[in-house]
């Protein structure tokens, strides 16, 4: 329990410095520490907490670092399709909903996994069948093919960089 606190209080004190993103000030962050240690000590009983410092391991930064590099390639080259689209009136838009098969377990991966994949415009999560482990989206441009091919298109190489982060298929 210790722990779990511990790490609530780093991370809570961690968005804080986020979020005031002002300069040092002693009441500023005499305020921030109070507030991390009050949430932290409410927050604890909940359950558990990645630990923050796990994310100095080597492995896990380069990790996120592959995972920062391919989001932002996935953001780039979306808005350039879509960017072609509007453009190119005569390029037909075959919009609509996309169910795909998700290989995240845990509450984290699937956070993650629909989050990030979210911040690609050519997808939006809409919904998340966990017994069935499915995702649905609405895709501006839905993937030829069936399930398999949608989901290496839209939400699978985000799983494979996740792995490394969650400890297995994200967060099985």
């Amino acid at each position: 329990m210790i722990g779990r606190r511990v790490a609530l209080g780093v991370w809570a004190y961690a968005a804080w410095v986020l979020l005031t993103w002002t300069p040092f000030s002693l009441e500023t962050e005499a305020v921030g520490a109070v507030a991390a240690i009050v949430i932290a000590l409410v927050l604890a009983p909940f359950g558990g907490v990645a630990r923050p410092w796990l994310v100095a391991d080597p492995r896990r930064v380069v990790a996120l670092l592959g995972l920062f590099a391919g989001t932002l390639r996935g953001i780039v080259v979306a808005n350039l399709k879509l960017t072609r689209m509007i453009l190119t009136p005569r390029m037909p838009l075959r919009s609509g909903m996309v169910i795909v098969p998700t290989a995240a377990r845990s509450d984290g991966g699937l956070a993650a996994v629909g989050l990030i994949s979210s911040l690609i415009v050519d997808n939006q999560i809409v919904d998340v069948d966990r017994s069935r482990h499915l995702l649905l989206y609405h895709a501006v441009r839905v993937p030829e093919g069936g399930r398999e091919e949608a989901r290496e298109a839209i939400n699978g190489p985000l799983e494979r960089m996740l792995e490394p982060l969650t400890g297995g298929p994200a967060g099985a």
